[in-house]
């Protein structure tokens, strides 16, 4: 079970990254949650990994939806589709897993 007491795992504005530079191909991956504390939780469990996993062909970012607060966006840009592919299938595994650890339990 997730603790409400402890400090809100959410990206600061210091922690976001800001866009990262157009290049020629683009996908935004977005989930929706029950509850923006759910995505609050989400999003600070990816936070970490935006700089982590970028690499010369491709960069990602994590944002919480401007329109809705229950909402975690991934926005993945590469130079070209294999890339772009990867990057898609990477950040989609890190989702999962960051929805997994932060399940509640019975």
């Amino acid at each position: 079970m997730i603790d409400d007491s402890s400090t809100d795992p959410s990206p600061t504005d210091k922690e976001r990254t800001e866009p990262v530079a157009d290049r020629d191909h683009e996908a935004v991956l977005s989930f929706r949650y029950a509850t923006d504390r759910r995505a609050r939780h989400i999003a600070g469990a990816l936070a970490p990994e935006v700089g982590d996993l970028d690499e010369s062909r491709s960069a990602a970012t994590v944002d919480r939806g401007t329109d809705r607060d229950d909402v975690v966006r991934v926005r993945i840009v590469a130079d070209d589709l294999v890339a772009l592919r990867a990057g898609i299938r990477s950040w989609s595994r890190l989702v999962a897993v960051a929805e997994d650890v932060t399940r509640e339990r019975p």
